[in-house]
């Protein structure tokens, strides 16, 4: 029950996590041994192919793990948030960051959840369920970052249909998405009263998907440039209420930063892990690394902030299942974390000099997964402009 100790999952350094029940920690064994036969064990492949495979999203699906929080009705497992929580720390504390998959569980299948027409999630909730639907959300353009009132791409009504035209760009999974969720303006200004949700399905004549992005991380991830030339969907395809889109992306924005700041504490965590381990048995001056004051004092500190990142990120965790997290809290919980994750993973490579800049040593690709934390989502300075706004 939740304010009993749960042991387990960090072998040594994170203990007594009062969140977590006995089924959630079955989940977690479970997830364990996942990751490590089916993502650990191939993902330096996969980072050479620049692409999570699809196969993937099947296995994954076998075991119950895509979008834990459809209902049953949906042929969804109908389960809490926490159990989306399991999934991400297990992948990322792996060190195997698939942002592909969480983000189809965890960022892109609630806008299809809900606010999609009853028709329509009976026909593609099922298919995301068992993996044969992979789903993305573009709002990102070439010309807008974080200020999704910048956004250009138009939807024009047509009679029972919709014209969408526009571009968008770093797309995670915009290569292997089958479903798009597109944000797009239905109204003559900038205003973002004038902003819709639309799902665009990838076969769609007129949808082209653009180059790969070569970035400097996630290589195992696809990152896309999308277009829209006179794509043509059926009104039912819109999401929600014409011009109601910033409403809707505000609602989905405190989970998909709360996933975020989830998988980026894992990444740190076994950053942070792996240095203990690694200074211990590393000498230097006949010493080991770990015996010097200034390792030492630094490990301490990483440590307390990462304890302390855990107690806020579950507080946060419980807001969201009791449907109570506040766009602000979100905000701080992925500011707090992405800025601890880039702080941790540049401190922990130091202490292993040379050798942490070689790709061998996975705190190198840790290092470099970890920067676009504090990008994606909403920027450390938007969130410090959402986070003031409530002073």
């Amino acid at each position: 029950m939740p304010g009993e100790f749960v042991t387990g999952w960090f072998p040594v350094l994170i203990h007594n996590r009062y969140i977590f029940e006995e089924e959630h920690e079955l989940l977690r064994d479970s997830v364990r041994g996942f990751v490590r036969t089916e993502i650990a064990a191939h993902y330096d492949d996969w980072c050479r192919d620049g692409a999570t495979p699809r196969g993937l999203f099947d296995k994954a699906a076998a075991l119950g793990l895509l979008s834990p929080q459809v209902p049953e009705e949906y042929d969804g497992p109908g389960l809490d948030f926490r159990f989306n929580a399991v999934i991400n720390e297990e992948i990322n504390y792996a060190g195997c960051p698939c942002p592909t998959l969480t983000g189809h569980s965890d960022l892109c299948t609630n806008y299809i959840l809900d606010y999609a027409t009853s028709n329509f999630k009976k026909v593609w909730l099922p298919r995301i369920v068992n993996g044969e639907a992979i789903v993305a959300v573009a709002m990102t353009e070439p010309g807008t970052g974080s200020d999704l009132k910048g956004i250009r791409s138009t939807a024009v009504r047509d009679g029972d249909d919709y014209v969408i035209n526009g571009a968008k760009t770093f797309i995670t999974g915009g290569h292997t998405a089958d479903l798009i969720v597109v944000v797009c303006r239905t109204g003559t200004d900038s205003k973002s009263g004038h902003l819709s949700l639309f799902v665009v399905e990838s076969n769609n004549p007129g949808m082209e998907r653009g180059r790969k992005l070569e970035k400097i991380g996630l290589h195992a991830s696809d990152t896309s440039e999308l277009s829209f030339t006179d794509v043509r969907i059926p009104a039912e395809n819109r999401l929600g209420a014409e011009g109601a889109g910033m409403s809707m992306l505000m609602e989905q924005l405190p989970q998909e930063r709360l996933s975020i700041a989830i998988g980026a504490l894992a990444l740190a965590q076994k950053a942070y892990e792996d240095t203990v381990e690694y200074t211990g048995t590393r000498k230097a001056f006949d010493k080991t690394i770990i015996s010097f004051q200034n390792t030492r004092f630094t490990l301490a500190d990483l440590k307390t902030r990462l304890r302390a990142a855990w107690a806020f990120v579950d507080q946060c965790i419980m807001q969201h299942v009791g449907e109570s997290l506040s766009i602000q809290d979100a905000a701080m919980a992925k500011l707090l974390v992405t800025e601890l994750q880039g702080d941790v993973v540049d401190s922990c490579l130091q202490f292993f000099g040379g050798y942490g800049y070689m790709q061998e040593y996975p705190i190198s690709r840790m290092f470099l997964d970890s920067r676009v934390s504090r990008i994606y989502g909403g920027t450390s300075e938007v969130m410090k402009e959402l986070i003031a706004r409530d002073l």
